[in-house]
């Protein structure tokens, strides 16, 4: 077993790490917060054209077609840096359906394009009041000539003002095949963009679709393929999420570590009490494991292997311990930690949000206990 990265991995580590400390640093970040946008062009730019965006798109269609070891790599840097990003929604879930069941002329007039930055398309998938399976998908796709006509809600999209389309999942038909998925204009009539505001601060939209038209070419694979290919896509976004959390905890834990050495009490540095030395010891201890489980899930699905067990395992345990690690290091920071002024609140936020973003803790555990007795 060889856990050690080729030269070309690290130097893609150092490269990404590079990019976001002079083109996301923490001010940045700050200013991005609540932004109606979302994400800084002069970042997004760059990211394009260093290739990271098209760095799962096939070469086929503009991109690198690298293996999600390297994707996990990326996003590990996103995380320790909080880059105000719509990577994930864009070049990976969105690019990944399209890939996978786009048609011919689909993938031509968009994966270029995401893989160059001109372009970027965003997932619209959950309700109001609804799970993360298929049956939270209630929008419906009524018939319409060759076409169809979509009518609900969706809430928690991210980056959808900024989006060129959106990628619909409506429902058609019953259960788990009665799933489309539908490239939607967000500027086309019908449809109405409402920001929400989260505990991260991050750009997340609640759409309205009022009888919004779509044409037939619209629809993405075959009637009612749209779940098993959102649901396929969403289990290398889980691993990339899970990285993105280990990068986050890994420097949320260095900075209280720092802070640990630094802030001296009764004549001698907090790190050398033993309560807190073995809060940090533990917390080293869980991300540590944590990144080994991502690295298997991410070298796994690249080898295309069956990660319906570990993409769920990586997501559930990395963002518990982002979580985890983030609450023990307000504690260790004291009251200060709590204040905007201080960089540790960042990370705390964030840590909550992305336990639970796309797949929250139970539905990764009932994932899991699935893969187990089924």
């Amino acid at each position: 077993m060889d856990l050690d990265f080729s030269e070309e991995q690290e130097m893609l580590r150092e490269m990404a790490r590079g990019v976001l400390a002079e083109y996301a640093p923490l001010d940045v970040v700050r200013s991005m917060e609540d932004d109606p946008t979302g994400y800084p062009a002069e970042l997004w730019k760059q990211l394009a054209e260093l290739g990271v965006l098209g760095l799962l798109v096939p070469d086929a269609h503009g991109g690198s077609g690298q293996g999600l070891l390297e994707a996990a790599i990326v996003y590990e840097e996103f995380g320790r840096a909080l880059a105000p990003t719509p990577h994930l929604a864009s070049a990976v879930l969105a690019a990944g359906v399209l890939e996978a069941a786009g048609s011919e002329e689909q993938r031509r007039a968009w994966l270029p394009k995401i893989a160059s930055g001109q372009a970027i398309l965003v997932p619209a998938w959950l309700e109001p009041d609804r799970g993360f399976g298929p049956e939270g998908v209630t929008l419906r796709a009524e018939k319409q000539g060759d076409g169809h006509r979509l009518s609900g809600t969706k809430r928690h999209v991210p980056f959808a003002s900024a989006a060129d389309r959106l990628v619909v999942l409506a429902r058609s038909g019953e259960g788990g095949t009665g799933v489309d998925l539908f490239l939607v204009d967000p500027k086309a009539a019908g449809v109405t963009l409402t920001q929400q505001h989260s505990i991260a601060s991050d750009t997340q939209y609640r759409v309205d679709l009022d009888g919004v038209e779509v044409a037939a070419d619209d629809r993405i694979g075959a009637p009612g393929s749209g779940w098993a290919t959102w649901d396929a896509s969403m289990l290398r976004g889980a691993i990339l999420v899970a990285a993105q959390a280990i990068g986050g905890a890994e420097r949320a834990l260095e900075l209280t570590v720092q802070y640990a050495k630094d802030r001296e009490q009764f004549g001698k540095p907090l790190g050398a009490f033993q309560a807190i030395s073995h809060y940090l010891a533990d917390a080293a201890t869980a991300v540590d494991g944590g990144r080994t489980l991502v690295y298997e899930a991410a070298w796994s699905a690249a080898q295309g292997r069956d990660v319906a067990r570990l993409a769920p395992m990586a997501k559930l345990f990395a963002c518990q311990t982002y979580r985890d690690l983030t609450a023990m290091a307000q504690q260790v920071w004291g009251g200060v930690g709590f204040t905007i002024e201080y960089d540790i609140q960042l990370y705390f936020r964030r840590a909550k949000q992305l336990q639970l973003s796309w797949w929250d803790t139970r539905h990764c555990e009932e994932r899991i206990a699935s893969a187990i007795l089924d």
